[in-house]
């Protein structure tokens, strides 16, 4: 009976897949990636074995999951199309990458996931596998199995005793690590409709709260944020502090329309207050010591990185070599930025490093003036030079 190890989240369609699997022959070794997805790990082992796993490995990745992939993405300001902040795009390059490691110490055969076949995660994780070992069998059961609906999966779950918590007053697919959650289905599909309150995880409620101005003050060295609020703070403890802060006022909700790899548009809906919070105070501080020929350029490759990781490409030489040119650009990203809460928003209202290569006595119109005003002819001069007519 040949191995398969199983990307599994606890959820209807994986805890399906096992059973499935297994009526294929398989033997299923189900792995569960602990990256903050605040879901009963318990209960979903438990789940797993009923559903006829011969075993279930859990790793906590959490700590590796921040440092080798959302600095490297918050270091590159990487945020898809302008708004998405790529919380489960990060996650699959890292939950596949350890899915192959585990099928090589249980001597697998074949990995497997329980991605549709219109998404873009079936690329994230089918990419990274072959990446890493083109020799593993890949199943995808959900683009392969008989049933056509939910509804027939939850049937064929009673059908074999798998305990599944499903709800109508649920209708919404949600995934959810440390940097975000991502909300789909029900009345979202339709991209005119406004999303409800009961959607959102985090932000919930944060219409009707009462909440003054906040100012909090974020501190980076070389590009990586190690403390807050003059306090300096163990990465994992930051980013869930500022996920705590940011959603009490509502802030890093995004409701957009996606252009997915597959080729279809699709409505997304997305919280991510500790994301937003640190990309806004990453970039300002880096307008600050970064000068404007490397800001400049930096800013395509910003959107180049984005796409990387939203296609897929994690474990690629262009995304290394991208990640190169990135850490060169941090050295000096060093410093404080203060930034002031509002229901809804953030807004940067103060920063300072040690590198800020901002001049008083170059920017003021004030008495410390010590900038040359008499240069600026020449300047223009030759500035226009190539384009003056001589009509």
């Amino acid at each position: 009976m040949k191995k398969v190890v199983l990307a599994y989240s606890g959820g209807l369609d994986t805890s399906v897949a096992i059973r499935w699997l297994k009526t294929k022959g398989y033997e299923v070794i189900a792995f569960m990636a602990d990256i903050g997805q605040e879901k009963t790990t318990d209960a979903a082992i438990r789940r797993a074995r009923t559903a006829g796993a011969s075993k279930v490995v859990v790793r906590d990745l959490k700590k590796k999951f921040i440092a080798e992939y959302l600095w490297p993405a918050l270091k590159a300001d990487a945020v898809y199309e302008g708004r998405y902040t790529l919380a489960t795009a990060l996650s699959r390059p890292l939950i596949a990458a350890e899915q192959v490691a585990v099928a090589h110490e249980e001597k697998a055969a074949a990995v497997a996931h329980g991605c549709t076949g219109k998404g873009n995660d079936q690329v994230r994780f089918e990419v990274t596998v072959q990446a890493l070992d083109g020799r593993l069998e890949i199943l995808a059961p959900v683009r392969e199995w008989e049933f056509k609906s939910r509804e027939e999966e939850v049937l064929y779950a009673q059908r074999h005793g798998i305990p599944i918590d499903v709800s109508k007053k649920n209708p919404f697919s949600i995934d959810k690590n440390i940097w975000g959650v991502s909300v789909e289905a029900g009345i979202l599909e339709n991209p005119n409709a406004e999303p409800p309150e009961e959607a959102f995880q985090w932000t919930r409620g944060a219409g009707k709260r009462n909440v003054k101005e906040r100012l909090i003050e974020v501190e980076f060295l070389k590009g990586i944020p190690i403390g807050l609020n003059g306090r300096r703070k163990e990465a994992l403890s930051l980013i869930e502090e500022l996920n705590q802060i940011g959603a009490l006022y509502g802030i890093g909700r995004t409701d957009m329309m996606e252009n997915r790899l597959v080729g279809i548009k699709s409505r997304e809906t997305y919280e991510a207050p500790a994301a937003t919070l640190l990309l806004q105070a990453h970039k300002d501080l880096e307008s600050l010591v970064l000068d404007r020929e490397l800001l400049h350029y930096k800013e395509s490759v910003s959107q180049k990185v984005a796409e990387i990781i939203y296609y897929g490409l994690w474990f690629t030489p262009l995304r290394k070599a991208l990640d190169a040119f990135v850490n060169a650009t941090q050295g000096k990203v060093t410093g404080r930025v203060r930034l002031k809460l509002r229901k809804y928003s953030a807004q940067v209202v103060g920063r300072n490093s040690p590198y800020s290569l901002y001049r008083e006595s170059l920017a003021t119109y004030g008495a410390k003036d010590a900038f040359d005003q008499r240069l600026a002819k020449g300047f223009i001069d030759l500035w226009a030079l190539p384009y003056k007519s001589n009509r």
